[in-house]
């Protein structure tokens, strides 16, 4: 279970056992048979990457710095910070988009997440306007609405 993205190991010595059981009574009850093909094909480990992008932010660098580090482009880390909220890590990073983001920006991008139907950057830049605000400033401002909301 360790190797489930967010499961350590105490989380997989509370609550492995039980669950394997509830998974295993399931499989029974509905006489579910797997394949002898069956191939769980795995991810390649990246949370040496997260834990130093975590660090990193914890220590307020900034993001084009941390990029740099690690060979990535803004998109990259952008992509890796986005999963790493994701995944239910509280992420202060609000040192960087005060510097960053204007702050009457900021409270637009804001409101569009918290009124809109959808989460998508895209439509975000569409109805707030290409010509003023960027897909990077929209994308970091909705890594800050998940973060505060959904941590």
């Amino acid at each position: 279970m360790t190797h489930i993205s967010g499961v350590g190991a105490g989380k997989a010595q509370k609550y492995g056992q039980p669950f394997i059981e509830l998974i295993k009574k399931y499989v029974e009850d509905n006489e579910i048979e797997r394949p002898q093909d069956f191939v769980v094909k795995s991810v390649i480990n990246k949370s040496a990457l997260k834990v130093y992008i975590i660090q990193n932010i914890d220590r307020k660098l900034n993001f084009e710095d941390i990029a740099i580090a690690k060979g990535l482009d803004m998109d990259e880390l952008l992509t890796e910070i986005e999963s790493i909220g994701s995944s239910g890590t509280k992420l202060d990073i609000d040192y960087y988009i005060e510097e960053y983001i204007e702050p009457y920006h900021q409270e637009d991008i804001l409101d569009y997440f918290a009124n809109a139907e959808s989460d998508s950057v895209e439509d975000a830049l569409a109805e707030l306007g290409e010509d003023e605000y960027s897909m990077e400033e929209i994308r970091i401002m909705k890594i800050k609405f998940m973060s505060d909301l959904g941590n």
